[in-house]
C-alpha cells in the first residue's frame, strides 16, 4: 500500500525516533509499504518518521542511483552498484574521509534541492528485517543515502547543513510545502 509522505512543517519531522522489538506490530508489512511509498514517490531512501512512525527504521536503494547515472559519472563512485537494504535501530559508530557536496532533495521537501556535504564514509551498527546484526561499513552516493535517512530518524533535515542566508531564502517555498501550497506527484500528508 502507498503511503502519504509526511511533509516539512510536520513536527515527528523533528522527533528522535525510537529503537524498536521483532513484535513491532504488522512490521514486515511497513517494511513492505515502505518500499512500495518510496519507489512510487520516485525516491532512493525512505525513514518511518516521513510516513508519520517514530521508529528507527529507513530503507535505501542506491541502485536506483547508479541506474540513471549519464555515462561520464559510470565508475565514479566506490560503492557503484549501490544496495538495496532495510536498517532497523541503527546507529552510527564511525563517520570518516573528506566531506564532498552533492544536490540533495527531499521527499518531505518536495521541489527543494541543495547541495550539502557529507562525509565519504559510514559505519554503522543495524538490524536488517529480520532482526539480525550487522555492523558495516558503506561509502559514496550510498553512505550519503544513509545519512540523510539516518537524519530523518535523528529529527533531523537536509536543510539543517545549508548556510542560514540560503535557508532565509527558502523560507517561503518551506512554509508552502507546510502549509500544502504544493502540487506533487505522489500522495502527501501536511501539519494542521
Amino acid at each position: 500500500m502507498i503511503l502519504p509522505i509526511v511533509a516539512y512543517g510536520a513536527p515527528i519531522l523533528r522527533k528522535v525516533s525510537q529503537d524498536i522489538t521483532p513484535d513491532y506490530p504488522n512490521l514486515q508489512k511497513l517494511i513492505s509499504d515502505m518500499w512500495e511509498t518510496m519507489y512510487a514517490s520516485n525516491g532512493v531512501g525512505l525513514a518511518a518518521p516521513q510516513i508519520n512512525r517514530d521508529i528507527r527504521l529507513f530503507v535505501i536503494d542506491s541502485e536506483q542511483v547508479f541506474k540513471n547515472l549519464d555515462e561520464e559519472d559510470e565508475g565514479k563512485y566506490p560503492d557503484d552498484p549501490g544496495v538495496k537494504r532495510v536498517f532497523i535501530n541503527a546507529h552510527i559508530l564511525e563517520t570518516e574521509g573528506e566531506q564532498w557536496a552533492y544536490n540533495e532533495g527531499c521527499l518531505s521537501i518536495p521541489k527543494i534541492r541543495e547541495d550539502v556535504s557529507r562525509q565519504e564514509s559510514v559505519t554503522l551498527q543495524y538490524l536488517d528485517e529480520a532482526f539480525a546484526t550487522y555492523t558495516e561499513r558503506f561509502t559514496g552516493i550510498t553512505a550519503r543515502i544513509i545519512l540523510h535517512e539516518y537524519d530523518h530518524i535523528d529529527g533531523k533535515l537536509f536543510i539543517d547543513y545549508i548556510k542560514p542566508l540560503k535557508r532565509k531564502l527558502l523560507q517561503r517555498k518551506l512554509n508552502d510545502i507546510s502549509k500544502g501550497k504544493i502540487k506533487v506527484d505522489y500522495k502527501m500528508s501536511f501539519a494542521k
